[in-house]
């Protein structure tokens, strides 16, 4: 009988004998989140002018992830493209971002409302985790340390609502109040702690995780009309030049 000619071998997914397929990264979302952040820290500051390509040097990202991004972040009113002059990083105009925390007041009552009423044993448990880290913390915290902990519990009231749309809704809103608040706690003159604001998270969790849905949607009031005291603050006694760093060579005249 004639000998039977090796077949070509099918490979399992797992075999080492073909090259492992490398994890997709979503650059997009990590250049996002990148300049974001740099939004948020002002090392991006207000006002300032760039080109597409000062971002990718300084990010780490091609052109095609910093393009998306850019976009996006321009439809978040972050970022305004100049034709024929590049890029601005928007300026804070505080009268603006004032009205717009109504907006993220009322935006923030929906959502806090549908997580109290949605969330699962999962959600309640993180979030009193959360919660517990917060208290134990609270003397303690750094800035940066508070926005990250801060972006996650965005993170988790948005999953515990269930509605992917509001997540794209909030997002730049937070991403604007966070960088309110970074200049708030670095550059006021008579700068506090972030006691106050900490206490306020503690009370949102605390009331969704037990599923009390007024008592979380006051305590957003609550939260909301703390950042509001800060624009008062702020209207009184920041350096205008952190609002906008293209007027430091008008007001140095």
């Amino acid at each position: 009988m004639a000998k039977r000619q090796n077949q070509p071998r099918l490979v399992a997914a797992g075999d080492t004998a073909t090259p492992k397929r490398q994890n997709r990264v979503n650059l997009f979302e990590l250049a996002y989140g990148r300049i974001e952040e740099m939004l948020v820290t002002c090392e991006l500051k207000p006002g300032r002018f760039l080109a597409m390509q000062d971002l990718q040097d300084l990010t780490g990202f091609g052109r095609t992830p910093i393009h998306n991004a850019v976009n996006r972040l321009a439809a978040d009113t972050l970022i305004v493209i100049r034709p024929r002059h590049g890029l601005q990083i928007a300026p804070i105009d505080l009268a603006r971002e004032r009205l717009l925390l109504k907006l993220r007041r009322d935006l923030e009552r929906f959502v806090i409302g549908l997580a109290a009423e949605r969330a699962g044993p999962s959600h309640r448990n993180q979030m009193l985790h959360m919660e517990r880290l917060l208290r134990e913390r609270r003397a303690g915290l750094t800035l940066a340390e508070f926005n990250t902990l801060d972006r996650r519990i965005d993170q988790m009231v948005l999953a515990a609502a269930a509605e992917p749309f509001l997540e794209h809704t909030l997002r730049p809103l937070h991403t604007i109040f966070r960088r309110i608040g970074f200049i708030y706690h670095n550059y006021m003159p008579h700068r506090v702690g972030l006691e106050g604001t900490i206490d306020h998270h503690i009370a949102v969790l605390n009331a969704i995780a037990t599923r009390h849905g007024d008592r979380a949607v006051a305590a957003s009031d609550a939260l909301i009309g703390f950042v509001d005291g800060m624009f008062d603050e702020m209207e009184a006694a920041i350096d205008p030049s952190l609002l906008d760093c293209s007027l430091e060579p008008l007001l140095n005249t």
